[in-house]
Formats: C-alpha cells, sequence, structure tokens
C-alpha cells in the first residue's frame, strides 16, 4: 500500500477510511464496525473521524471497533465548529480546533 510521511516524520497510508456517514442508524452498527474491522485487516490503518459525525456517534463507534488494535490505528479527527447563538449570521464561529493526528 502507498504510505506518505508527515512532517513528524510518521509514516501513515495514503489511504484510509472516513467515518462521516456513520453511526447514524443503530441497525447497522455491528455491520459498520465489521467493515471498520475489515478495513484494518486490508492495511486501511488511518482512519478519519470527527465529534460532528453523527453528533458524536461515529467516534464511539471507531472506539469500540478499534478496541484491542489501538497500536495499529493512526486517528485522525477534527473538531467541531461552534455556532455562536448571538452572532449577526448563523455562520460566524466561536472557535475551532483544526484537525489534529494522533496515534492511538
Amino acid at each position: 500500500m502507498k504510505t506518505v510521511i508527515l512532517p513528524s516524520g510518521e509514516r501513515v497510508p495514503a489511504l484510509g477510511q472516513g467515518t462521516w456517514n456513520i453511526g447514524d442508524k443503530p441497525a447497522l452498527r455491528a455491520e459498520e464496525i465489521a467493515t471498520l474491522r475489515l478495513g484494518l485487516d486490508l492495511g486501511l490503518t488511518l482512519i478519519d473521524t470527527a465529534e460532528m459525525y453523527g453528533n458524536g456517534r461515529a467516534k464511539n463507534l471507531v472506539g469500540e471497533a478499534i478496541a484491542g488494535r489501538h497500536e495499529e490505528v493512526f486517528l485522525v479527527s477534527d473538531g467541531s465548529p461552534r455556532i455562536n447563538p448571538g452572532a449577526s449570521t448563523v455562520f460566524q464561529l466561536t472557535h475551532y480546533h483544526p484537525s489534529v493526528f494522533i496515534r492511538v
């Protein structure tokens, strides 16, 4: 599998697993966990998630999927923009956390 080297020197797969659309349907939970685990088995050890995906359910699902396999995973996560209720426009943010890369 092709890899890239981050400025930190960490080597990660060029292709990873995204979790934007998981965790929304409880009936699919077992299948989504199994899919993430299969991806790990196939070498897709970079997983992208964010607290806003599924209102936090995606991160919980990822945590369950990688249980016992933390050493293999490179997790990419975004913070969620917070809307300022007193702002003159709905898009003004009170704060934003940039993406972070963490080895779990």
